[in-house]
């Protein structure tokens, strides 16, 4: 007899469905067909031993389970609960009630026939609905993830006991439906970092409200101490509130890396990532022989934070060139590629010297003649390029430390940013997949980000003395662009320029001369 349903792969961050087949009949072995990895493959002795302590059996016959199409290759442990109801059906162990065929099944099983849950249920649940499944049954843990996607019955199973009386029409399962516009609204702007507990600052707390309302990449460059960290965390806490395509896409990524947790929903904040300088190049901008998702597209929509900056291996701060520039990772194998998107707000920070101190108002660095200059070094030329904001960071004094002046909260300076970020969604809402100034391509910032006569003016001489780069002048310009949205004007003048061009401190010619 043959039994047939449906499961699902996850490529990339889109899903594809897959046929599960299973036939019973003359002969004693186990196929499995449809280019199955080790671990599907192992799921035979997962079913057996779960059917097994629900009372059903193995059949002792020839068992084939066919995944079709036969040319993907599939992974992981997810298709062993629709391969389990299949052999019973196939095997007349159980009488379903409910097509098998009308619904995804997807379930990694235990021995004691217990569910453990699975990655990437997200774009599975949206791909089932463009299917036209009736519903998606899946293990309690991700059940609220996949809630995400309305119009498509999400059921919800403890162990495959569960599944199979739901099947057979002997227990019902509610479909479980959640308000997600609500949870999204209410956990969007709910950080517990705030601008408020930094004191003083505030020509950094400037720079990063720059950063935050033109969407640019920042370096912070300043002693051991000096708050660098702390000022790094606060930055989502500032940024526009996700929308809701923003969300779906950010929670998509999340699902498929499995980093959502037991009973995720929707993520409704923008997402902080901050890994170790020993993180990998594949760790970083995604890979495998199965690709997942790395640092930077865990960080789409969000910050990437990389603190010591020189500490990472030159290898791994290359590789995120090409990513800055495009907002998105392509990950090749010999047969076929992966997209991940990557669009993220890059902010490093850096001690000026080995030692720490170079340039410190009060401690002496003691790092030897040159030391300096092979530190910076470290990073190229071309990734500093891609940094808008250099921004140098000098300790906080005791008397600004015990000051009673209240510092703007985080969501004083949110407003100032908002609206800046509006003028924006104005200014490209003809211009698809660009919403702020820092994703301007250069034939878009002549147009649009135009300086007087004056303004030319101090610009090459700013490029003249401090050896900018092309890339560099599209910079300063697209940071000008984001001052005068901060104040509201129309055209960049002089002054916004003059601000911009201070941020380009850690360029050779000007630093550690």
């Amino acid at each position: 007899m043959l039994a047939k349903t449906f499961g699902s792969a996850v490529y990339g961050v889109n899903a594809t469905m897959i046929t599960i087949e299973v036939t019973v009949g003359q002969g004693m072995r186990f196929f499995m067909v449809g280019l199955p990895d080790s671990a599907v493959k192992e799921s035979e002795q997962r079913v057996e031993a779960s059917l097994k302590f629900f009372g059903f059996k193995m059949p002792r016959q020839k068992v084939v389970v066919n995944l079709a199409p036969a040319d993907i290759r599939k992974e992981g442990s997810a298709y062993d609960l629709p391969i389990a109801l299949c052999v019973l059906q196939a095997s007349d162990q159980i009488t379903v009630e409910k097509n098998l065929e009308h619904y995804i099944i997807m379930g990694e099983l235990s021995l004691d026939g217990r569910l453990r849950p699975i990655k990437g249920v997200l774009p599975i649940a949206i791909e089932a609905r463009k299917q036209g499944f009736k519903g998606f049954v899946l293990p309690l843990e991700n059940a609220h993830e996949a809630a995400i996607v309305n119009n498509l019955d999400i059921i919800p199973v403890e162990t495959v006991q569960d599944a199979i009386e739901f099947f057979e029409g002997k227990k019902q399962i509610e479909p479980l439906t959640i308000d997600t516009r609500d949870i999204f609204s209410t956990h969007q702007n709910d950080y517990e970092a705030d601008f408020a507990h930094v004191q003083g600052q505030e020509n950094i707390k400037r720079a990063l409200e720059i950063a935050a309302a033109g969407g640019h990449n920042a370096i912070m460059i300043g002693p051991p101490g000096s708050g660098k960290t702390m000022l790094a965390k606060r930055i989502p806490s500032i940024l526009p509130p996700l929308t809701l395509n923003e969300a779906l896409e950010t929670t998509k990524i999340h699902s498929v890396a499995g980093k959502l947790g037991t009973k995720a929903t929707l993520i409704a904040r923008r997402p902080f990532r901050a890994p170790h300088h020993t993180v990998s190049d594949a760790a970083l901008v995604g890979g495998g022989s199965f690709p997942q998702p790395g640092e930077i597209s865990l960080s789409h929509n969000g910050v990437l934070f990389l603190d010591e900056l020189p500490e990472f291996k030159r290898s791994v701060l290359e590789v995120m060139r090409q990513p800055l520039e495009e907002r998105k990772v392509c990950i090749s194998r010999a047969k076929w590629a992966v997209e991940f998107p990557a669009s993220f707000m890059l902010i490093a920070s850096m001690n000026p010297c080995p030692c720490g101190y170079y340039n410190h108002p009060e401690k002496e660095c003691v790092c030897g003649p040159g030391v300096v200059q092979r530190y910076l070094s470290k990073i190229s030329g071309p990734l500093l390029d891609r940094i808008d904001l250099h921004v140098e960071v000098t300790p906080v004094s005791f008397e600004q430390m015990t000051a009673n002046r209240k510092s703007e909260t985080s969501a004083q300076i949110r407003e100032r940013v908002i609206a800046a970020r509006d003028a924006q969604t104005i200014r490209f809402e003809t211009h698809k997949g660009i919403y702020s100034n820092a994703m301007m391509p250069p034939e878009m910032v002549k147009q649009i980000c135009q300086i007087s006569e004056a303004g030319k003016l101090l610009l090459k001489t700013a490029m003249d003395r401090l050896g900018l780069s092309a890339r560099a002048y599209d910079r300063i310009l697209k940071v000008s662009r984001t001052i005068a949205d901060l104040a509201a004007s129309p055209d960049i003048k002089i002054e916004h320029l003059a601000e911009a061009i201070q941020y380009r401190s850690l360029d050779r010619e000007n630093w550690a001369g």
